[in-house]
């Protein structure tokens, strides 16, 4: 059995559909999707529909596209549960479910945490201020929709949400960790933002990476005695190491991103075992 994953399938492309079509069966193996699989609940529903049957097990957390809410629809924390609920009605786990422990052929047991951390522009220059740092991106002609489409209902803010997720997903890994004891060799950590903001380098767009995490989560790798660290959100995949710590990216991007590759296959990365 293998833990798996994906992120940023962003099937309203329909390049991108036609890759996730072509994903082979891999029935004893569990999934990990790492968020923006698209803009709308229906694409969340055709993903776990296409992908659910194919695995033993999908875990899911957001990433930032399947929070966008046009005029008239769910917003915030409404929209975030309404896409949890749809998960739970397809058996998929979310960071709202308990963390499931993941078992290894040579008998070691992993606690895989789903998260949802969001962001609060602390990844840009130290001291700036959130609309400080927005303004920077904008001299550089960087500005993300989700300043526009990203809405933190019920909460002021994004970075208010953001610390709200962050102080949330801190007690819950806190309680699993002492839940499991020695039983557990440790964590796996999934999260559509990047933990670190050393590891959220855009070389064409370097400023856009005040929209890419929190540095709430820069110990998080230590503390919770993670073996790796899932992320996407980038579309540059790859893995770097930290602390001896394997730190995973696993996006599949847009098509123009992902379309030099020769296969789909790779396109699922083993992170165990």
């Amino acid at each position: 059995m293998r833990l798996l994953a994906i992120s940023d399938l962003h099937v309203g492309h329909a390049e991108n559909r036609r890759v996730v079509e072509q994903l082979d069966p891999c029935p004893e193996d569990w999934l990990i999707v790492g968020g923006d699989v698209g803009e709308k609940p229906q694409h969340l529903r055709w993903v776990l529909e296409t992908l659910g049957p194919r695995f033993a097990r999908l875990l899911w957390v957001p990433g930032n596209h399947e929070l966008w809410a046009m005029p008239g629809e769910p917003r915030g924390e409404d929209r975030y549960q309404a896409m949890v609920e749809l998960c739970r009605r397809h058996g998929v786990l979310t960071p709202e479910d308990p963390f499931p422990l993941f078992e290894t052929g040579g008998g070691d047991a992993y606690i895989v945490a789903p998260l949802f951390t969001l962001y609060d522009y602390s990844f840009g220059p130290p001291g700036m201020t959130p609309e400080e740092a927005v303004a920077w991106a904008r001299e550089d002609g960087i500005v993300c929709a989700d300043e526009a489409l990203l809405h933190p209902d019920p909460y002021p803010t994004r970075q208010d949400w953001c610390a709200a997720r962050c102080a949330y997903s801190e007690e819950r890994l806190r309680q699993a960790l002492q839940a499991g004891g020695g039983r557990t060799v440790g964590t796996v950590l999934v999260n559509h933002f990047p933990l670190l903001r050393e590891l959220a380098v855009l070389p064409r767009i370097p400023r856009f990476t005040i929209w890419c995490g929190t540095t709430r989560t820069r110990d998080w790798h230590r503390r919770f005695r993670a073996a790796v660290v899932v992320s996407g959100h980038l579309h540059i995949a790859g893995t770097k190491v930290v602390d001896g710590v394997r730190f995973e990216e696993v996006s599949l991007g847009y098509p123009a991103q992902w379309q030099w590759r020769r296969s789909v296959a790779p396109l699922l990365r083993q992170i165990l075992p």
